[in-house]
């Protein structure tokens, strides 16, 4: 993912950059999604795809994947989208709802969309989706800006 990214005439980079540039920076910060194999697919503004694949270690005792893991993929994605404006942001809330099992091997992917961004507070929908165009969950989250940038958040204590 590492890229150098151009900022334009007044300092700032064109929105699908700066979306690219905060995914760079999250990334390499993100052990948890880095430690599940999670790949960020596609960043714009207030959308993000992360794909995971459902490995041995995230299956629970019904012989399908454990709803921590699938909500980890969701919040995950949702966090990449809520956080593509480079202004720092956090979760203030989210609800999942369990549609169809995931299972060993399914290769999953999380699509994040803002559906409203105002002030402080934005609303973000996430559908997982695994390899078959089958809808696994659907989650909700809402997300609360809080000081700082996403980009330079390791310079801010």
């Amino acid at each position: 993912m590492a890229e150098h990214h151009q900022d334009n005439d007044n300092g700032q980079l064109p929105p699908q950059e700066l979306a690219e540039a905060c995914a760079e920076a999250m990334y390499e910060r993100d052990l948890a999604v880095r430690h599940l194999g999670i790949k960020v697919l596609r960043m714009a503004p207030g959308e993000a795809d992360l794909q995971m694949t459902i490995s041995e270690i995230m299956i629970q005792g019904h012989a399908s994947c454990h709803g921590g893991y699938l909500f980890t993929l969701a919040d995950s994605a949702f966090a990449y989208a809520c956080n593509s404006y480079d202004d720092a942001t956090v979760a203030l809330g989210a609800s999942i709802d369990f549609i169809a099992p995931g299972r060993l091997g399914d290769v999953l992917t999380a699509r994040a969309t803002q559906v409203s961004r105002s002030g402080r507070t934005g609303n973000y929908d996430v559908r997982i989706e695994n390899q078959h165009g089958q809808l696994i969950a659907v989650f909700h989250g809402k997300s609360y800006k809080i000081r700082g940038t996403v980009r330079q958040q390791e310079n801010q204590a």
